[in-house]
This record gives C-alpha cells, sequence and structure tokens, in this order.
C-alpha cells in the first residue's frame, strides 16, 4: 500500500477554521461576562475546553474511522446508559435535567456525545448492505427514537431536533428507492404536528417559545423577552459594531444566556454587520472544508458518518444564528465552538477529528 506524508494530505483548512473560531469564542465569551463577577471563570474555563478539544480533534484524526463502525454497538448502550442515569438522577438547572455532576470537574452532559454516537450508529447500520429497504430504515429510525425519547424528555428539545436532522440527512443519502424516504419524511412531519399541537409532549415554556416565533410582538416584557432583547442586542451594533468589549445589551445582562445559547448577540452588538458577516463565512468555509470529506469518503459507512456530521454542524450553526435574529425559534442550542460548554464543544471537536480522518483516508490506494 502506498500513500502520501499524512501532513500532505491533512485538512489544513478544516483543522485550523476549527481552532479560530474556537479561539474567537473565548474573546467573545471574555467580553460577554465583563461585568458580571457570577460567571468571570467561564472564559478561563473555555480556554481549557479548547485547549482539550483540540487535544480531542488530534486523537480522533488520528483512529481510524471503520473503527467506530465496529464500536457502534457498544457506544450505543454507553449512551442508553448514561442518558437513564441523567434521567435517574441527574443534575438539574434552568427547568431541565440534563447534566451528570463530575465534582469539582464541573458537569457532564450526555446528550450533547448523543448526537455523535447516534450519527456512528445510523451510518453503520445503513451501510451494512448496498440496498437499504423498509426494513433497514424502520431499524434505523427505531434505534434512534429511543435515546432521542431520553433527551425530549429531559427536556431537550434543541437537541432532540439535532438528532432529527442527522438522521433525515444520513435516511437521504442512505435509502434505495425515493418513496421510502418520502414515507419517513410524511411520517416525520405527521409526528412533528402532533408534538406541537399536544399539550402532553411539550413542556409550557417549550410551547411558549414557539408562538413568541409565530407572534414576535407578543408579551415584549414576558415570554418574548429573549427575541426581543436578542434581536435589539444585534441590530444596535450597525454596520461595523460598538467595538469589542464596549456591548451593552449583552454586558448588562438584557439578553439571557449570552455567553451560551445567545453568543451570536455579542458578535452583532460589538462588531457589527461586518463582524456578523465573517463569522457566517467562516463557518460556511468550515462546513465546505468538512463536506469534503462526504465527497471523497473511500466507503459507504465513511460517507454516510461525514455526512451526519456536516449535518451536525450545520443545522446548530443555522438553527441558533436565526433564533437570535429571529427567523428560528428559540430551542436553545449552543453556537459551535463559539457558545461557553465543555460537552458541546468537545463533541464537535471530536466530530471534526472524525471528518478529518476520513478526508486524510482519501489518498490510500492498493496495487
Amino acid at each position: 500500500m502506498l500513500e502520501r506524508p499524512w501532513y500532505r494530505s491533512f485538512n489544513w483548512l478544516l483543522a485550523l477554521l476549527t481552532i479560530a473560531v474556537s479561539a474567537a469564542g473565548i474573546v467573545l465569551i471574555h467580553s460577554a461576562d465583563l461585568r458580571d463577577p457570577t460567571a468571570a471563570m467561564e472564559w478561563k474555563r473555555q480556554i481549557a475546553y479548547g485547549a482539550v478539544g483540540i487535544v480531542v480533534m488530534g486523537l480522533f484524526a488520528a483512529i481510524d474511522y471503520h473503527r467506530w463502525q465496529r464500536w457502534a454497538t457498544r457506544l450505543y448502550v454507553v449512551n442508553f446508559v448514561l442518558l437513564t442515569i441523567v434521567m435517574r438522577g441527574g443534575h438539574s438547572a434552568l427547568g431541565a435535567q440534563r447534566w451528570i455532576s463530575l465534582g469539582p470537574l464541573g458537569t457532564f452532559q450526555p446528550s450533547e456525545p448523543a448526537k455523535l454516537i447516534l450519527a456512528i450508529v445510523v451510518a453503520a447500520m445503513l451501510s451494512r448492505s448496498a440496498a437499504v429497504g423498509a426494513r433497514e430504515m424502520v431499524l434505523a429510525i427505531a434505534a434512534v427514537a429511543v435515546p432521542a425519547l431520553l433527551v425530549l424528555k429531559q427536556p431537550d428539545i434543541g437537541t432532540a431536533l439535532v438528532i432529527f436532522a442527522i438522521l433525515t440527512v444520513q435516511l437521504f443519502f442512505g435509502v434505495s428507492r425515493t418513496w421510502l424516504f418520502g414515507a419517513y419524511a410524511a411520517a416525520a412531519v405527521a409526528v412533528g404536528a402532533f408534538v406541537v399541537g399536544t399539550k402532553y409532549v411539550l413542556k409550557p415554556f417549550q410551547r411558549n417559545r414557539l408562538l413568541v416565533f409565530l407572534h414576535p410582538n407578543d408579551d415584549p416584557q414576558g415570554i418574548g423577552w429573549n427575541l426581543r432583547q436578542s434581536k435589539i442586542a444585534v441590530g444596535s451594533g450597525e454596520l461595523f459594531g460598538k467595538g469589542l468589549y464596549h456591548g451593552t445589551q449583552t454586558q448588562l445582562n438584557f439578553v439571557p444566556e449570552h455567553s451560551r445559547d445567545f453568543i451570536f448577540t455579542v458578535v452583532g452588538e460589538e462588531l457589527g454587520y461586518i463582524g456578523s458577516i465573517s463569522l457566517v463565512l467562516a463557518y460556511a468555509c468550515l462546513l465546505a472544508a468538512g463536506s469534503r470529506a462526504i465527497v471523497v469518503a473511500r466507503d459507504r459507512f465513511g460517507f454516510l458518518l461525514a455526512a451526519g456530521l456536516v449535518a451536525m454542524l450545520g443545522f446548530h450553526i443555522v438553527v441558533n444564528i436565526g433564533m437570535t435574529i429571529g427567523i428560528m425559534p428559540i430551542t436553545g442550542i449552543p453556537l459551535p465552538f463559539l457558545s461557553y460548554g465543555g460537552s458541546a464543544i468537545l463533541t464537535d471537536f471530536a466530530a471534526v477529528g472524525i471528518l478529518l480522518n476520513i478526508d486524510l483516508q482519501r489518498d490510500k490506494f492498493e496495487f
């Protein structure tokens, strides 16, 4: 077997863009928390998360992605056990029970790596045969439904939607017949309508988020507060922004969760339209660089896994920025590499590492 030196085949653009965006996130978190003494340590923790994330990315880039296919069943079991532990005795905050306490190390959110694990599991299931029929599709849906329901129960509708997006993209590329995917899409729409329409699935605050998206001017001092303040913050930045560390809407806590779910408000207010567009372009380049793994994947498993991981990152980016400016419902999912949080950023770095390995193996050939 002949192959180029790894450093000549390595997708440096993807790796460097990932590191650059995460570095920008540290600066933005520092700015967001500048006048909040209770969150003064967040940016320092994010430095540690970013440093560990880079190591994780390197390790995952060095692991042959075919190993994930062999480990899919064990990963699924571990994922199920962790989600069950969360439901039975997890750490609660902000009305949700999503975390496992790790003592002095903080907390761990199993629903974050669950997205990565389920992308691996579905890719492994759909790559067992070249022809994926109704039976294989139903089994894949069932495998995802169980952990997705556990995530939804936490409640965490945002992560459940990300899992749904990953599954949808992988089925789109994985099923053999168009009508099968059409049947899945129709069923998904019906289930979605039921979930939104019934009061037995969504919590009251989740239904309120949907209602304020449909009627953004209703109750601006109540359920519409987050969206209204977010849009004010982004719009107040105008073309060039107020300047880094000079934001008022975010630093004075008019925007809630401004270092987490609403980190894009810091970009809009302090760096303006130019900074916001620059970030969007950086994300577009990152997704394009990651998508190269889809194109060059040497087998069906690598192709489906890469498609699922790019869908995961892309869905996060589109929905998070969209909810910040009012064109998407508020779902509470973080902005990749920018939002504060260890579980999320480590999962994203791991996903990029897998994409790097799939891409890295494109030049392997045999005589």
